[in-house]
């Protein structure tokens, strides 16, 4: 019998599924290179279930990539519940810095993965540009950002994550280039 694809996977399978994405991000932010066939094997999971679930590197690798960017972008709606906009806003930076910085290895495999059939246009943005969006509609209700920042705005503003390397101080380079677009939005902002 066939599966469609709108089935649920049986718990069984999707513990399967859910082990094989955990070992490949540690595997994969390790090494671009890690083989599938010892990411199955960590994962305690033959050769047959790995290939059902993911029938290439790229399938893979993109999995993995989509899910830690929704884990990314979910916290920005989970920020807002428990701090103000302002405050949402800018420990949310500070989360996407550090899953720019921690996921260098997955970056590289993702330009591996992608390099044959095109770019990484447009993977995650949906989920990144709903979290942007979200965070900067708070605070402009609140008054703490100019009104005009579009999500697109925002993203170019914050660019310069990717330009850091993840191997040296990071954190320090990435807290003051993210203080300085938290001081660019909050010019001109009505409650300023």
């Amino acid at each position: 019998m066939q599966q469609h694809k709108d089935v649920p996977l049986r718990s069984d399978a999707q513990r399967n599924r859910e082990r094989i994405l955990e070992v490949a991000l540690a595997e994969l932010t390790h090494s671009a290179d890690a083989p599938l066939s010892a990411i199955a094997k960590k994962a305690g999971v033959g050769q047959g279930t790995f290939y059902r679930n993911f029938p290439n590197r790229e399938s893979l690798v993109l999995e993995v990539y989509r899910y830690e960017v929704q884990q990314v972008a979910d916290a920005a709606s989970q920020l807002l519940e428990t701090r103000t906009p302002e405050q949402a806003l800018r420990e949310w930076m500070d989360r996407l810095a550090q899953y720019a910085m921690a996921k260098a290895g997955l970056a590289d495999a993702m330009r591996k993965a992608t390099s044959a059939r095109g770019s990484l246009a447009g993977l995650g943005h949906g989920p990144v540009t709903s979290a942007v969006a979200l965070l900067l509609k708070a605070n402009e209700e609140a008054g703490s950002i100019r009104p005009d920042v579009t999500p697109d705005d925002f993203v170019l503003a914050i660019a310069g994550l990717w330009q850091i390397d993840p191997h040296s101080d990071w954190q320090s380079r990435a807290g003051r280039l993210l203080d300085l677009v938290m001081d660019g939005l909050r010019a001109g902002a009505p409650g300023a």
